[in-house]
């Protein structure tokens, strides 16, 4: 009889999560990178990584055609750890801080506090950008988002799902305000929220000094995909670009955490 498996939410992670140590066969479950999985995913996905590397903890990626239908929040990336199931990169920060394991733990109470509302502004702005280009921008949803999303389903499943998606989207867009930009109206917010980081960075290898945190892995998420992503149109890259210091944390985080070692 297979084992039950535990979906946790943010509060249940820090209840019960550090009673056990961190095994070595997680799974963080996502879309498949080469034919399947979007700009927002991608982002949130190797965010995510980004942070699991950053703390030296061990998992396996996963790929799932349906790992977006998997997730019990409906969102990736989602990681199994042993009978737990967590998705979306705080929740499980949390988790793994139950365990013990904590990027932040130098960080004053006032860091923390301007380390969340950092997250939140590239919460608020470049994910909801990534959603925007996505499916609202008609040439990217018609040259890039549709073929991708439904690679993996039959017809008529590829079109239904697309479309309810879209949708989906479009009503979240609406609540946020975002619905009726104009694409200059969004890389306006981009360009904006690069400022903000980027004076944030100043000349740190961080944004808090020497040692990466979850925002690190959260901003460098974010922006290597979107410098990575070929789109139609790439003004949204050429606008990151436009700031060196977070051109440069994208290439110091890949370097240090993803790239592998040359063997000798």
């Amino acid at each position: 009889m297979p084992t039950p498996r535990v979906i946790l939410s943010e509060a249940m992670a820090l209840e019960v999560g550090g009673k056990e140590p961190w095994p070595s066969d997680v799974k963080l479950y996502q879309p498949y990178e080469v034919e399947q999985i979007l700009l927002p995913d991608n982002a949130n996905c190797l965010a995510t990584q980004a942070f699991l590397k950053m703390s030296k903890l061990q998992y396996t990626v996963e790929p799932r055609s349906n790992a977006e239908f998997m997730s019990p929040s409906g969102k990736v990336p989602f990681i199994q750890c042993g009978a737990f199931v967590v998705s979306e990169l705080e929740p499980i920060v949390s988790f793994v801080a139950s365990k013990g394991v904590s990027l932040t733990n130098d960080l004053d109470n006032g860091e923390k506090a301007d380390m969340r509302a950092y997250m939140s502004l590239i919460s608020n702005v470049l994910a909801t950008a990534e959603l925007f280009i996505t499916w609202c921008d008609a040439q990217t949803y018609k040259q890039v988002t549709k073929p991708r999303y439904g690679s993996v389903f039959p017809w008529p499943l590829n079109h239904l799902l697309c479309w309810q998606k879209r949708s989906s989207v479009t009503k979240r867009l609406h609540v946020l305000g975002w619905a009726n930009k104009t694409l200059d109206d969004v890389f306006h917010e981009v360009d904006q929220c690069c400022q903000a980081l980027s004076e944030r960075l100043g000349p740190k290898n961080y944004f808090f000094g020497d040692k990466p945190t979850e925002l690190d892995a959260l901003v460098f998420g974010h922006l290597f995909t979107v410098l990575t992503t070929p789109l139609p149109n790439n003004k949204l890259a050429a606008t990151i670009r436009g700031y060196r210091t977070l051109v440069d944390l994208c290439k110091r985080i890949e370097h240090e955490y993803f790239e592998l070692p040359t063997s000798t």
